[in-house]
Formats: structure tokens, sequence, C-alpha cells
């Protein structure tokens, strides 16, 4: 008999009558009293206060296993409860489970009168509503408060009857006791003991991972490493709004402008930045996702921070004297006239190069990182409320606004959680790659899906070899389409732990960890971890020997989604009519599988497309931008060998192609203006005798080109079937 249909029979209440004996002095209450430590044994111990240990609590008593949260956390929900109610979500359709529940309860929660006491709710219209549903699945809304967010958490716990010990911070020294592989126990500072059969870290920080011995990585990989584009250091790529081309002229970064002698101002860097496409020890850029409001009756006006220094912000004043004028994009506006403000622009609330320090560093030190990065956001409020180099309406405007009166009322209305947008990634049995997020390469064993595009914020600011200030790091690639995330990215590697599941810090490379990171994601993998748990616990086995099979159905009988929906291909069809791989003859490679080199950038807006969606270079004529396509065939014999692309009136005229195949290659030309006569998509780039096993490549490139050139598909058709 399962576990599962053991508690189905039973109606175990697991809470009271843990599968472990609890000891004595271990209060039955779900809160615990923080006067004296305990001793807790449970099937599940999850180490985290994240939306992922919340997911994956609940799977566990689902799934009838005893489960305890340990949470450093007094506020459940993490950075969801913590001023992220403006969801990264990317493709809706692909989140399912239990982080779709939460986002259905959102939904039920502002569909009531009172629910809007700031604001009418005819006022805020429809905003994150009503997308498209699973079937059978309940409407759902991605945009709220913050304190709904953790109203709905702490509902979960109170409804599953899951134990939570909240302000327990993990012994991180000596604090993890592992024997033969697994860990048995661990204790906290308080000193309670904390047993288990299975273990999930939840934290942002790997903390748990890491005291258990197991491998991680801080920092950004080299481009070599896993052969990404996107990882390294990238000096000289501009993707957003974040950088200082977007001011009208450079920025001086010297205390007296124009002499180096003089040193620099604050918040910028006097290092070298490094080699493009080099491995270093830096992460994305924190901050805090403010919750703020215009509503006078709401409001609590911005302070002078203590500390405060006009110095600190003399980059900010250059920025606005410089031309900047959109200090208000990113005040995303929420329910009841409040708003997730996040970073936006060249110098914003991201505190960029002072966070190298975090994942490792003790519980002090964060705290003093911590308390640095708000003193910073709160002064960049104040100076651009009262410094005279901001221009008088961006003043008069920003004075409208103030903390909201209502939220994290405990913690002078500032957000309790810090935006940590990476720290630790475990280094598993399978690291996810941009590549696998691109999908040039296949992805095992699905166990949840994202589809947010590979972000990274800035990671330093420096000067440049003209002696002006950049922001280096900032990235945002498409991931064209959903992509699968691995089994084997949430489990370490089997020599190092044996019961431990990691849905946050997951094994992944830091580019591809910048679209897996989002919050929606970690609801996903953490019921998922859990369910693994469960299984392993069922069968007495390592998490990394839980049958897939298994795994799989059960995560499908719990509404998990694992593969790109129907209704998502098709609606991308029918939006820009792209013709299916598998409708094309003879062999075929999309872009995805492409091996691409500067800085494509994914469209699907043109017609005629092969799959998701094609490449264009955005007529940069450079020749940095590269894609090479390889086929191999099975069988010898003769080939159309054929290529696609989106013709258009702004295309280039004389695009390089280089086809390659044994010993031989040819060039030609291509002429992207014309539209293409095979199967509505492809030209020929001529005939060629392959033998069995033979490989083709084709690189296209950028170098000289007259107008936008186009990466879309190849193909291979034998010429028996060829059709004109």
């Amino acid at each position: 008999m399962t576990v599962r249909q053991a508690f189905a029979i039973a109606l175990m209440v697991i809470c009271v009558q843990p599968v472990f004996a609890a000891d004595a002095n271990e209060s039955q209450t779900q809160e615990q009293s923080q006067e004296e430590p305990v001793r807790v044994r449970r099937d599940l111990v999850i180490y985290g206060g994240t939306s992922a240990a919340i997911s994956a609590a609940v799977q566990a008593k689902r799934d009838g296993l005893s489960v305890v949260i340990v949470s450093p956390d007094k506020h459940l929900g993490g950075l969801t409860s913590g001023g992220l109610g403006w969801t990264d979500t990317g493709n809706k359709a692909v989140i399912g489970g239990i982080a779709r529940e939460f986002y259905a309860r959102v939904y039920d929660h502002y569909q009531t009168d009172q629910a809007w006491q700031w604001q009418p709710r005819s006022d805020y219209g429809n905003r994150g509503q009503g997308t498209p549903a699973i079937d059978g699945d309940r409407r759902t809304m991605w945009i709220f408060e913050p304190h709904v967010a953790e109203a709905i958490f702490d509902s979960w716990v109170d409804e599953n009857q899951i134990v939570v010990h909240r302000d327990r911070w993990l012994n991180r020294e000596n604090g993890v006791t592992v024997v033969d592989g697994r860990i048995t126990q661990f204790t906290t500072l308080d000193g309670s003991v904390y047993q288990g059969k299975m273990f999930i870290d939840a934290t942002y920080e790997g903390d748990l991972m890491a005291a258990a011995g197991v491998s991680y990585h801080v920092g950004r990989e080299s481009m070599d490493t896993y052969g990404e584009q996107w990882n390294g250091i990238q000096t000289g790529v501009y993707h957003h709004r974040h950088h200082f081309k977007a001011v009208d002229s450079p920025i001086d970064p010297y205390v007296v402008p124009g002499d180096p002698s003089s040193g620099v101002i604050a918040k910028v860097s006097d290092d070298p930045p490094g080699e493009y496409g080099a491995a270093d020890h830096r992460i994305q850029a924190y901050c805090f996702r403010m919750c703020l409001t215009d509503h006078p009756d709401n409001r609590v006006p911005f302070a002078k921070p203590d500390g405060y220094d006009p110095a600190d912000y003399e980059l900010l004043g250059r920025v606005y004297q410089a031309g900047w004028t959109d200090t208000f994009r990113k005040f995303d506006p929420i329910p009841n006239r409040k708003t997730d403000t996040n970073n936006h622009g060249p110098m914003s609330t991201d505190n960029i190069g002072m966070n190298y320090e975090y994942p490792e560093a003790s519980y002090q030190r964060r705290r003093e990182i911590i308390a640095e990065h708000e003193r910073y956001q709160k002064g960049w409020l104040y100076f651009i409320c009262t410094d005279p180099r901001v221009p008088q309406a961006t003043r008069d405007r920003m004075n409208q606004w103030g903390l909201a009166a209502d939220e994290f009322q405990d913690n002078g209305n500032w957000p309790h959680q810090i935006y940590v947008r990476e720290a630790r990634r475990m280094m598993g049995e399978m690291v996810m790659t941009e590549n696998h997020l691109l999908k040039r390469t296949e992805t095992p064993c699905s166990v949840g899906m994202g589809s947010y595009a590979m972000d990274s914020h800035n990671v330093q600011r420096y000067v440049d070899d003209h002696g002006h200030v950049q922001n280096e790091g900032d990235i945002g690639v498409s991931t064209r389409g959903p992509y699968q995330i691995a089994y084997q990215a949430l489990v370490p590697k089997k020599a190092e732990c044996e019961n431990l599941l990691v849905p946050v810090c997951v094994s992944s490379s830091h580019i591809a960890f910048g679209s897996i990171r989002m919050e929606p994601v970690f609801m996903i993998l953490g019921q998922s971890a859990s369910t693994a748990a469960a299984i392993a616990i069922d069968h007495d086995v390592a998490v990394q020997d839980v049958s897939y099979a298994e795994l799989r159905k059960e995560l499908l009988d719990d509404e998990q989604v694992l593969e790109t929906p129907a209704d998502v291909l098709n609606a991308v069809s029918n939006r820009s009519q792209s013709i299916p791989v598998k409708s094309i003859d003879g062999l075929v490679v999309d872009n995805t599988k492409a091996q691409t080199t500067g800085n494509w950038q994914s469209s699907h807006s043109a017609p005629s497309h092969v799959g998701y969606d094609y490449l264009h270079d955005g007529n940069a004529g450079d020749g940095k931008s590269t894609a090479t396509f390889t086929i191999t065939v099975d069988d010898g014999g003769e080939y159309d060998l054929r290529l696609a692309y989106t013709p258009h009136s702004n295309r280039a005229t004389n695009v390089p192609v280089l086809i390659r195949w044994g010993e031989n290659q040819v060039a030609a030309t291509v002429n992207q203006k014309e539209s293409p006569t095979l199967d509505g998509c492809f030209v020929s780039l001529g005939k060629y005798s392959l033998s069995a096993g033979q490989s083709v490549t084709v690189r296209i490139s950028n170098r000289g080109t007259d107008g936008h050139v186009i990466a879309d598909a190849i193909a291979l058709v034998p010429l028996a079937s060829a059709k004109p």
C-alpha cells in the first residue's frame, strides 16, 4: 500500500500523530513557541519559508506525509508575499498544479467587495485576469497586493494543518548531520533538532544544501563552460533600458569631471569589468520590490533615511541632468492604488555591485548587506523627492507617492524580503543551461515548465574605455516558447546526498537560472520535489533513483504541466501562420537547434515561418551574428538542401551562407527580400550527394549585409520525395 493510499483510507491527522514519534517537548500547535528549543521528527523536513516551501508542504500533506516547515523568516511566501505582486509569468498556460491554485485564490479574493478598500474594482479593471484556463480550471489573477498573498499562504497552512516553526535559523557551521550519504537531522541556532527521512532546501540562498556538503556554484560561468552565448561577462551588450545608452549623453564617472585622478563617484567601480564571455564571481543585483501608493489616506511619505548622504546619488543627479525622464516606468499598478515598484533605468532601485558576498556570507554580514540595500533604496526615493538636480515635475510627482500604510505593518511598511535574484546554484545530477531553454538540447524527465525570458539584471557598473559609466550584465533573451525543467536539476549528485531536493537553488547555469527563478516556477518545482520525496519514502530509495514514470503519473494526476499544451502551440500557429516542423518533408532543423553568436532577436510577427519563431539580427550588418545549423543523414543518397526565411522589404539582399559537408564547402548569397518558392518558406541551396551518417552544416552570417538577416530553419529533402 502506498503512502497516498494509506492516507486516503485512514485519513490520518499527520500533524498530530507523526510517522516518527515526536519528543515530548514538542508543542502540538501549528505555530511553535520560540521560548525553548524543540526536537521534531517528520517524514519530510522543509527548510525555508518561500512560496516553494509552502507548495511543497501542501503537496506533502496531500500525499499523506508528516511534514514540518522550518522557516528562518517570520512571514511565509518569500518574494510572492514580499512585494512581487506583478507576477513574472511568461506563458500562463504552462503554470499548473498548486501554483495555479494560488492564482485562482487571488482571483477569488478580488471578486469580493471587501477586497477593494482604496479603489473601486471598476477603476482597476481586469488587469491580470481572465487568462486561458486549463481544462476545468478556475479563473486566475496574476496581480495582487502583498498582504493578500501572505494571507493565502497562511490559509493553506491552517487548512492543511501544516506545522510551521518560524524564525528558526539553520546552524550552518556544524548543524547538519550526514550519515552514509543521507541527512539524518539538522539543528537551528536555538538548539532545536529536526529529523526526517527526506529534506527539501527551499531557501533562496541554498544554506541547507551547502551545509550538507552538496556542490554548488556562485557567479557567472564562462560562455565556454556549457557552450552558451549569454553567460559570462557581457560587456558591450545592451538589451533593455537599464544602461547608459538610454540617456542623451555619456555620463562622466569622476568626482571632478574629466579628471581620473580625482577618483570615481559613489556606486561606480574602478575595477576593470573583465573579458567578454569570461567567468566571474559576480551575481545580478538585488533590490526590494516596494509597495507604494498615491492614495492620501494610505500613504506614508518618504522619510530621510539614517545616514543619508546626497553624494551617494551623484550619479543619479548626472543621469537626470543628461535627460533621463523615465523614473516611473516600473511603478506597475496592483489593486487598491498601489504598485509593485521594480528597478528601471541606469541608476534605479537595484544596488548594483553591493551583493557579491551575500550568498556565502554569515547571517550577520547578510543583515548588513540587506540594511545597506534598504538605506540605498530609501535614499534613492528621498533624493528624487528633494534634490534640485531632479526636474521639478519629477520631484513633484514623486512626492505624491509613499509607502503603503496597510502593507508590511510590522516592518515600518518596508518589504520583509529582499529580492535575492540569484545566490548559490546547485551543481546536481544535471545542469540546466540556455541550450535546454532554447530547445537546442533535449531536456529529460520534465517536472515542470518555465517560459519567462532569460533575465539577468545588471551585475556591475564600471568605467569603459572611453571614460564613461556603463552598466553590465543586463540580459533579456526570449526562450522562444515554454521549456521543460528536468528532475535531475532538483537533486544533488548521488555521491553527495541521497535524500535532499532543491527546488529553488536548482542546478542551472547563471543565464538559465535567469528564467527559472520566477516565483510561479518555484511553486511548481516545490510541489514536484515534494511528490518525488513521497515516492522515495514509499519505495525506500534515494531521490536520484525515483522512477520517473511513477513521478510523471503523480504529477499529471495533480494537474502539473509537463509539456507545452496543444492549445498553446495552436495559438502561436494561428497568430502568426507558423508552419509546424512535422508538416515539412525531409529532415528539418529549426532555429531553436542552431548554434548562434551575436545579438539575434526572436520574433514570430511575420507569417510563414517554421516552428515557434524565427531570428533576426536587428539590421546590424556587423558580422558578429552567425547561426549554424547541422543536419546528419541516416541514409546515403541525393538531397535538396533548403533554407527557410520570412521575406520582407526590409530584408538583406546579400545574406552570406556557407555550406560544409565532409571536406567540401560552398559559399552562397541569398536575397531575403525575394519570396521563397518551396513549401511557402524555403529556397534551395543546391543538390548534394551524401553518404550514410554524413553531416551538413549551414552557417548564416550578417557580415556586410544591407538589411535584416533572418535565420529560421534548414531542411534536407531526399530528391526522390522532393516537392517543388
